[in-house]
């Protein structure tokens, strides 16, 4: 078997993504951005860094570990050679954010609220945090010495441990204590203004008080980061009737997996750094020292601590999703039956979803309630809403992934919380993930069933919700419907092949749909259009028909968050693609898909990124939007997005970033999108549906489904 071809407009989806991360912290060194958001903005960028090396790097790892001669087919680098660029790249991003947090701290002191070091502690705040430890940490502290008794322990992943150098007569040893998770990272001292000390800092402080019978030297502390790309074993299925207990053994093996990288606060000495790099079996460019808190949750909590009379200058100025400007107050199920209602988060509230849900699990017409899941917040109400159907005797059924990385135990708990409650709850496919955002309602109205349909580009997760940007549409089309109820026929068999009229759905059908309707545009040539928002995009098929459509004349617009491989602009291969990249207040998380231009434009949301895991090994699912009103919406955000020259970033064909610049009118997509809800008013009493002739293409659609 030959090379594969490597094509000259790709990139590297590892070395993307660190973009993408630059991107983030670019907001933190934003000046027209309040200090306490720009603060939160280097968290991000941390917390993004952590799942990257647990994720990215641990499967790079495994696959050099495999075979180190297969190669990426986007950038022809082996999993060893990439491994070495990440490194190399993550290096001066690591030297970026401590610069950048040194300058926020330091900004933030006059405000009052300070992050201190020892030496910049007052005599009575010495003596408080001397008494604390004494009486609240010396007590609950588990430290061990690494001699031949003791042997080395196993450190968890993302925990931080303070270790020193132990001397005891002619005896030289590692001393090891660990920070207790089930104390609080930081320690508030007494007064008025927010002054604290990390929790890290006041152990290896008293260290010498821990370990007083040795001589104590080269005080540090240190985080390990373990690979947990670890998917449950496929031997297990057969033997275990039960998928929950699959998981559970999953997320006990992730906590040993292999180390990928080591942070410490300090220069390790020569000697310890062999050491590390002998015990961890990693080379000393996996070894990042760190200026900044490890862990930096604590930035959030912060942020609520700030009195009133700061906030204003401090963080965002505040907003809450706002009521949806399709609904009036009354019911829901009532009001969707007449009319297709688009909710837009967090700009409009998910309280309407949820009291669809609510209003269903009692209304004695409701037969049953079918919902896939994917992420839940860690209090649901919308878990309540399903349970309380269940016992109100509706047939509920959940399809939900506990594969969810990272959220596995939580939807673990979920999941035997609705099972006791009395819903039928199923699990993915061996192989497939359940990504989809779907939602079906049945019920009778006199002699005829009817459905009620939600499809969603985001989580049911009541948390994210008013910080990622989503939509939700929910219509009472009949024959949307009647898709909805065959998918969940088909999922509940185990049938990844199904047939649809209208919704797209992979693996079966949704990348074969969206090259064909890529195609329809090619076709016209230079007449043509393509607008199309996600996440990230990695998928071959795909880009080598952007590529197509760019050749044939097709103006294409891609708004890419995240990872993007291909690369615009490059001449004779995508002169016609341009790029763009919004970070701003909310993650943006939409995924939407616009073909044609004008009153004949066809317009899908749905649950799916153009990346080949979620186009052929996840079931994913989009839906057409049928309502004029909706389509010419989802549009106008869409043109509202390019025209943003604010927080929008145009790729450069060697796949760089620069921000958008536009003359005398700064455009904010996501301050516009927050003027529009505030301005928009609600109907005064529920709107019927208006009798709307449906577009030719809707009728063909299913054409074009793989039988």
């Amino acid at each position: 078997m030959g090379k594969p071809e490597i094509l000259d407009y790709t990139q590297n989806r590892e070395l993307s993504w660190l973009r993408f991360n630059q991107r983030v912290l670019e907001e933190a060194r934003d000046e027209t951005v309040p200090l306490m958001e720009r603060m939160k903005f280097v968290a991000i960028f941390t917390s993004n860094l952590d799942e990257f090396f647990m994720i990215r790097v641990g499967s790079l790892y495994d696959m050099a570990a495999a075979d180190n001669s297969k190669v990426d087919t986007k950038s022809g680098m082996t999993p060893r050679q990439q491994l070495e660029a990440i490194y190399k790249a993550a290096a001066p991003l690591y030297k970026e954010r401590d610069k950048t947090y040194a300058e926020i701290k330091k900004q933030l002191q006059p405000y009052g609220v300070c992050g201190l070091d020892f030496k910049e502690l007052e005599q009575q705040e010495r003596k408080y945090v001397k008494k604390y430890f004494k009486d609240q940490i010396l007590p609950v502290l588990s430290p061990q010495i690494v001699d031949t008794n003791h042997p080395f322990p196993h450190l968890l992943n993302k925990e931080i441990y303070v270790v020193a150098t132990l001397k005891r007569k002619d005896d030289i040893m590692l001393g090891i204590v660990p920070v207790p998770h089930y104390i609080s990272d930081i320690l508030y001292l007494p007064g008025h203004d927010i002054r604290y000390i990390r929790m890290e800092k006041v152990i290896m402080e008293y260290l010498e008080i821990v370990f007083d019978k040795y001589e104590v030297s080269d005080k540090n502390y240190i985080c390990v980061t373990r690979n947990a790309d670890i998917s449950p074993n496929d031997e297990a299925y057969a033997d275990n009737e039960d998928f929950r207990f699959i998981m559970k053994e999953t997320l006990n093996k992730r906590r040993r997996m292999a180390v990928v990288r080591l942070e410490t606060a300090a220069h390790l000495s020569k000697e310890m750094e062999k050491y590390f790099c002998d015990r961890f079996r990693i080379t000393p460019e996996c070894i990042f020292r760190t200026k900044i808190p490890m862990k930096l949750g604590f930035i959030f909590a912060i942020a609520d601590k700030i009195p009133e009379s700061m906030k204003r200058a401090l963080t965002d100025k505040p907003f809450t999703p706002q009521p949806s400007a399709s609904l009036a107050e009354g019911s829901v199920m009532e009001q969707v039956g007449n009319k297709d209602v688009l909710l837009a988060y967090p700009y409009e509230s998910m309280d309407p979803f949820l009291q669809l849900i609510r209003e269903a699990s009692s209304d004695p017409d409701v037969m049953t309630i079918k919902i896939t899941i994917y992420r839940l917040a860690k209090k649901a109400r919308l878990v309540e809403y399903l349970c309380a159907a269940a016992e109100n005797g509706k047939e509920v059924t959940v399809l939900i992934e506990l594969r969810a990385r990272f959220d596995e135990q939580n939807n673990i708990e979920w999941s035997e919380r609705m099972e006791e409650a009395g819903c039928r709850v199923l699990y993915g496919f061996e192989g497939y993930k359940v990504h989809s955002k779907l939602c079906l309602i049945t019920y009778r109205n006199k002699n005829e069933i009817r459905y009620i349909t939600q499809v969603g580009t985001g989580n049911y997760n009541e948390k994210t919700a008013k910080m990622y940007t989503d939509y939700s549409l929910i219509t009472s089309d009949r024959e949307i419907g009647e898709d909805a109820a065959v998918f969940f026929k088909n999922m509940s068999i185990g049938n990844l092949d199904g047939v649809y009229n209208h919704l797209i759905v992979s693996p079966a059908s949704l990348k074969q749909r969206v090259l064909a309707l890529m195609d329809e545009e090619i076709v016209k040539g230079e007449r043509g259009r393509i607008i199309m928002k996600m996440n990230s995009l990695t998928d071959m098929d795909f880009i080598r028909k952007v590529s197509e459509a760019s050749q044939a004349g097709v103006k294409i617009d891609l708004i890419v968050r995240g990872i993007c491989c291909i690369l615009p602009g490059i001449p004779g291969r995508t002169d016609n693609l341009k790029v763009t990249s919004i970070v701003g207040r909310y993650l943006e998380h939409p995924r939407v898909f616009v073909f044609g231009s004008g009153a004949d434009a066809k317009v899908y949301i749905g649950s799916a990124d153009m990346m080949t895991r979620n186009t052929e090994k996840r079931v994913e699912v989009a839906c057409p939007i049928f309502d004029d009103k909706i389509r010419r919406r989802l549009i106008h955000d869409l043109n509202v997005m390019l025209a943003d020259n604010v927080k929008a970033r145009k790729m450069l064909s060697d796949g760089t970033y620069r921000k958008k610049t536009g003359g005398d009118h700064p455009v904010n997509a996501q301050e516009t999108f927050i003027k529009e809800a505030l301005n928009a008013r609600r109907p005064s009493s529920p709107v019927h549906k208006e009798k709307v002739k449906r577009p030719f293409w809707k009728k063909i659609a299913g054409l074009f489904h793989r039988k």
